[in-house]
């Protein structure tokens, strides 16, 4: 799967059978906070979100920012990985929420 970082729209995507998934995110204060990942229907249930997360909170730690997650499926992916020293961002609503 290749994943592309589109820095100055603050965007991570990637297309497989010719859908694309993406991941938004903000950097403020020194932290990436993943902030939505769409994966479409048509591709969900391939680890595709979680790579993108992955390569998000990969980029951020080799650029010294803090991992951060508001969007929910990020949140359980920091719970998942404690390695990467991952926040649940200020914004987090809850369960199955994502913010833009």
């Amino acid at each position: 799967m290749n994943i592309e970082h589109y820095p100055e729209k603050k965007v991570f995507q990637t297309t497989v059978d010719g859908e694309t998934a993406r991941l938004m995110y903000h950097v403020t204060d020194g932290a990436l906070d993943v902030r939505h990942t769409i994966v479409p229907d048509e591709i969900s249930g391939r680890g595709i979100a979680s790579a993108l997360v992955k390569a998000a909170y990969d980029y951020a730690l080799v650029n010294g920012l803090v991992p951060v997650a508001t969007c929910s499926y990020a949140v359980v992916w920091l719970e998942r990985h404690p390695e990467y020293n991952g926040k649940t961002g200020k914004d987090y609503a809850g369960e199955g929420t994502c913010a833009l």
